[in-house]
């Protein structure tokens, strides 16, 4: 039997929300935290909350969260005795594991050998499926012959789910409905799998038309231990990435619980796992779950991002059970002990665009500010001020919400992100906002596709309420009076052009008094009265108008206003001149959305190319986005190279639209 070995100082290997979380579980155990940092996050929350932080590289994470021998000197330089992987990164790097143990330290998650079995979907679907555990119908051999794989997707059928062997997040991972669509999509995701973990390797699986993400969570220690912490539903899920998580899953019968649980252990058991892990399921979601209607996907052999909401439902404190095991110490619960409380629902919030096919919006964060309440619990790695790196997965926070029941979970997790102000960058608040609010989510029926066929609602930028644009015209009166205060205002006329997603909003403020401001947009004449202006960093306006009382909160850096009025957040700039859409359309300019790399350039200079069609491929943050043409005609000019880092705006080539009498 190992000994017990005692651990007083701990490195945290990561950045952000998770090296956080770790951070304040081990400060309340006693132990002393020590944080890593690269050049981008010298000033990070992480580094500000740790007992002490060790540089450790570049802000790429090449050179620093992935440089093992970097790790390892700021291991004995700190005097550390063991180290915490969290999630990403190294996490499940088994030759990392056993560096970390061969160098005298404790890691604090399995032992490389069970992160080795897997770490490669093909063969832990092998081992699976030896060991009893139901797996995916599906290719995972050697032999990865582009006409091989399209061989073995005819004979699964199609649609079919092309998957990296390696890593996880959605990465190499394709849906791909026919047959002529396979060798594009199959390039596409062995270049992202190249990319993302250095392995191009991928396997078939049959697509199931209405699946279901339910995992579960599992813990287990060296003396052969080994429980379930019962499932979490995943399904919402954009890019293949999970956006709201939930213990216990809805419509959850408890025969299936008990099959899937059991199939959870049994994987388990199969590799002798020690620490906190989970067992990823398929489930078929077109009716009633099923004990026969679910497959094996893949185990993390990790701490999870969406853990809180079993810590919510269960009590338990996963970070420090993780601690306890890789210390030696025999868990102190039997499978009896662990009981379900009441419904938990995480929501993950990212600076990201939704609108925009969830593009990375990195950037400073001006204001920040999470609700309190006792049914609330905000996990998060940056504060007001801080930045969202773009060398970083840019998650924001996560909220997580708890009740007695899922209606009431969700219920909490509307309000909390209503009340929730993040300014400064695009993000997803809007998206979740109308996410947790959907009844098909209120009804627990969603599958792992419900946002691609609802992406249109979820991400609808069609006029905002009057109410946001009237505090939006009011917060560029208040900017231009020198005197602060509704008394000092004088009558007159506001005129203000704003720039929305949805379009030019013109609109008119007459201003009279307090108690009588007209808003005329678009022939409506509007009336409003400010019953209370608060000036902060955030401006909150609570007016009182034709649909009754509101609040809404305005922010305005330079020529930009944020506006939020609890359920979305609307982004406006100011226009000083109105833009004729002929000079949109024939500016001729086709420009880098994000900051990102030139990975691949289809189109060559004088192609005849077709809306829609794929002019260059970029990468940011280990995900591609195409370039498509915005309409028919020819490419003038390549302004850009593959390899070459762009920035947002750049110049990527020049477009000659075909003229409609040509077309």
């Amino acid at each position: 039997m190992s000994k017990t070995k005692n651990i007083r100082r701990l490195l945290i290997a990561n950045r952000g929300e998770i090296a956080c979380r770790i951070i304040d579980t081990a400060q309340k155990m006693g132990l002393h935290t020590i944080a890593v940092y690269s050049e981008a996050d010298h000033r990070a929350r992480h580094v500000r909350l740790a007992d002490e932080a060790i540089f450790i590289g570049a802000a790429d994470a090449a050179s620093s969260y992935l440089n093992q021998d970097t790790l390892l000197q700021a291991m004995r330089d700190s005097r550390a005795d063991a180290l915490h992987p969290g999630y990403g990164f190294l996490s499940e790097n088994p030759d990392f594991a056993d560096a970390v143990r061969k160098s005298g330290f404790i890691f604090v998650g399995p032992p490389a050998k069970a992160i080795r079995a897997m770490g490669l979907k093909d063969e832990a679907k092998r081992l699976m499926k030896d060991a009893g555990v139901p797996v995916v119908p599906g290719y995972d051999g050697a032999d990865q012959d582009p006409n091989t794989l399209a061989e073995n997707a005819k004979e699964i059928g199609y649609p079919v789910l092309i998957k990296a062997r390696a890593g996880g997040g959605g990465k190499g991972m394709r849906k791909v409905d026919s047959p002529d669509a396979f060798a594009a999509l199959l390039d596409s995701a062995v270049r992202e799998a190249l990319s993302a973990f250095g392995d191009g390797h991928v396997i078939i699986e049959k697509y199931i038309t209405a699946p279901r993400h339910i995992e579960v969570q599992l813990l287990s220690d060296r003396h052969g231990t080994h429980l379930h912490l019962f499932e979490r539903d995943c399904s919402v899920q954009r890019r293949h990435q999970k956006v709201i998580e939930e213990a216990p899953a809805p419509h959850m019968p408890d025969e299936v619980r008990t099959a899937m649980t059991r199939a959870a252990v049994t994987a388990a058991k199969a590799i002798d796992y020690e620490g906190a892990g989970t067992v990823e399921f398929i489930a078929d979601g077109s009716g009633t779950l099923t004990p026969e209607g679910f497959w094996f996907m893949e185990m993390n052999t990790r701490l999870q991002v969406e853990h809180p909401v079993t810590e919510r439902v269960t009590g338990l404190d996963l970070v420090a059970l993780q601690l306890r095991v890789a210390a030696g110490e025999p868990l102190l619960l039997k499978q009896s002990d662990i009981q379900l409380n009441g419904h938990a629902v995480e929501a993950r919030i990212y600076a990201e665009d939704p609108a925009n096919d969830f593009l990375p919006s990195p950037g400073q964060i001006d204001e920040l500010m999470f609700p309190e309440s006792e049914g609330l619990r905000t996990d998060t790695g940056v504060d007001s001020g801080d930045e969202v790196s773009g060398y970083y997965d840019p998650m924001v926070a996560k909220m997580i919400a708890t009740g007695t029941d899922r209606q009431e979970a969700l219920q909490q997790l509307a309000r909390g992100l209503s009340q929730t102000c993040l300014i400064g960058l695009t993000s997803n608040l809007s998206f979740l906002s109308r996410l947790c609010q959907h009844e098909a989510i209120k009804d627990g029926q969603m599958t792992t596709s419900f946002v691609d066929q609802n992406l249109e609602y979820l991400t609808d930028q069609s006029l905002p309420p009057d109410a946001v644009l009237a505090a939006a015209g009011m917060s560029q009166l208040q900017a231009d009076t020198a005197l602060p205060g509704w008394r000092h205002w004088g009558a007159g006329n506001l005129p203000v052009l704003l720039e929305a997603k949805a379009g030019l909003i013109r609109l008119v403020l007459q201003i009279q008094s307090a108690d009588d401001i007209t808003l005329k947009i678009d022939g409506r004449s509007l009336s409003y009265a400010v019953l209370r202006c608060t000036v902060h960093k955030l401006t909150s306006w609570q007016l009182d108008g034709p649909n009754g009382q509101v609040t809404v909160y305005t922010f305005t850096k330079g020529q930009t206003i944020w506006a939020s009025d609890g359920a979305d957040t609307w982004v406006f700039h100011l226009a000083h001149r109105i833009k004729q859409d002929t000079e949109e359309q024939t500016d001729g300019k086709i420009r880098a959305q994000m900051s990102a790399t030139v990975i691949q350039i289809i189109a060559q200079d004088g192609d005849k190319v077709t809306a829609g069609d794929r002019l260059i491929v970029l990468e940011a943050m280990k995900m591609e986005q195409p370039v498509l043409a915005p309409a028919n005609g020819q490419i003038e000019k390549i302004a850009v190279n593959e390899g070459e880092s762009v920035s947002a705006g750049q110049i990527l080539c020049r477009f000659v639209q075909q003229s409609e009498d040509l077309a």
